[in-house]
């Protein structure tokens, strides 16, 4: 008999006794049983050692968790569709509302608990549900390692802990028309698929599904036009949520980043479990000249077409308006160049950013990356940047664009002076 191959016993190491077990509940990764560091994971610790919390309305406990993560409250998105563990609140007249930054992401419905995917620098996006609050009743924190995963721990999320953004067929109630199908959608994704289920406002020179309802007969007949709002005041009790928005630029930058925190995240986590099991079958061989390695190399492609927003889709011939109070508040996040560029300056005409690589180089995920991911990453990036611009290059950017790229990198990403 021919011995296993180093790659075999990867695969067999991935099995378990008695049937799969998630990657992410193996060593060294260990996602329910490790105790993660998020603010919300700090503030169930503190309330655990006694501090009490209450005596909030529904809107101040809201942006006590958002102050408490540092999340604009004008990057609120509202969702009506029913794909959320709460789904017997959320119809179109009660929506859910979403709030993000870069590290983190709030949902809210009026009458519910206020659910949070904070990043963890091991275990990436870490789930909670914060409930109570209210006059004589103290706030909870409670994790999720279950339910949560059972929608943002799939192969819509690259198999990790994660987060998406879905576009659905709703109907008057909210319920998603599942035979009309539905989208996973990022920035690639052209308008006509995206946000179905969702109240979009701003301006959008291509149709989308927002703002509407469907039947079954429909179809899944795409519009060939947008429905246009400005506020939602008259669809919905605006006095429940903190703005009587769901911008459209906040739902373009939503999904992009979605996308990206997925990949980080998997290929932090595929990279330390490959390690570990080069480490625990060959200790006398560098991981990083295996195995390890290559997934590092893999990764570090995916994301930096992620990064670079390749096939980024097209915003049609007048481009997209949102509200300029999400563009101002998203920027104040992000460190400015010394000619005062910066990687969350909008275009919104021809496509979403100015500059087109991601903020996400200034997340914690990306900040967080095992240190041979990093550099794959860093290493690709520059190649990219400093090669002109062919077939099969990343095309879509001009030479001038990558120069200002590498500049803005150069001035506030400390990762890209450091030696690879």
């Amino acid at each position: 008999m021919r011995p296993l191959t180093f790659a075999a016993l990867i695969t067999l190491a991935f099995a378990a006794p008695g049937g799969a077990v998630d990657l992410w509940e193996l060593p060294p990764l260990r996602y329910s049983e490790t105790t993660p560091g998020d603010p919300v994971s700090k503030l169930a610790a503190e309330i655990r050692d006694g501090r009490r919390i209450e005596g909030m309305a529904p809107l101040e406990r809201l942006r006590f968790a958002l102050d408490l993560l540092g999340i604009p409250e004008e990057s609120q998105v509202l969702v009506f569709s029913k794909t959320s563990k709460q789904n017997p609140l959320i119809h179109p007249g009660n929506p859910r509302c979403l709030f993000f930054n870069e590290n983190a992401y709030v949902g809210y419905v009026p009458g519910g608990d206020i659910e949070v995917a904070a990043y963890d620098p091991l275990l990436g996006p870490v789930f909670h549900l914060i409930g109570g609050g209210g006059e004589g009743e103290p706030l909870r924190v409670t994790r999720d390692t279950s339910d949560c995963l059972s929608c943002h721990g799939t192969a819509r999320t690259e198999s990790v802990p994660g987060v998406l953004v879905r576009s659905v067929f709703p109907d008057e109630n909210g319920l998603p028309i599942l035979p009309l199908g539905t989208f996973l959608i990022d920035h690639t994704s052209p308008l006509a698929e995206r946000w179905g289920g969702y109240y979009v406002t701003g301006r959008s020179s291509l149709p989308h599904l927002g703002n509407r309802t469907f039947v079954e007969t429909d179809e899944r007949a795409l519009p060939d036009r947008a429905i246009e709002l400005t506020t939602l005041a008259g669809r919905i009790d605006v006095s429940k949520y903190p703005r009587p928005t769901s911008d459209i630029v906040a739902l373009m930058v939503l999904e992009h980043q979605c996308r990206v925190h997925n990949l980080l995240t998997a290929a932090s986590m595929n990279y330390r479990r490959a390690r570990f099991l080069h480490q625990a079958l060959d200790p006398s061989t560098d991981p990083d000249l295996g195995s390890a390695g290559k997934i590092a190399d893999d990764a570090a492609g995916k994301i930096v077409a992620a990064l670079l927003f390749e096939n980024e889709a097209e915003l049609g011939e007048d481009g997209i308006e949102g509200d300029p109070a999400f563009q101002e508040a998203f920027a104040r996040r992000f460190p400015k160049s010394r000619d005062g560029r910066s990687l969350a300056d909008f275009q919104l005409n021809t496509r979403i950013f100015k500059h087109r690589c991601s903020y996400m180089v200034h997340s914690a995920a990306f900040d967080a990356l095992p240190g041979r991911v990093k550099s794959a990453v860093i290493t690709r990036l520059r190649t990219v940047l400093e090669t002109p611009s062919a077939p099969g290059n990343f095309p879509h950017l001009a030479d001038s664009e990558r120069r200002r790229i590498a500049a803005i990198l150069a001035d506030t990403l400390p990762a890209w002076n450091q030696p690879q």
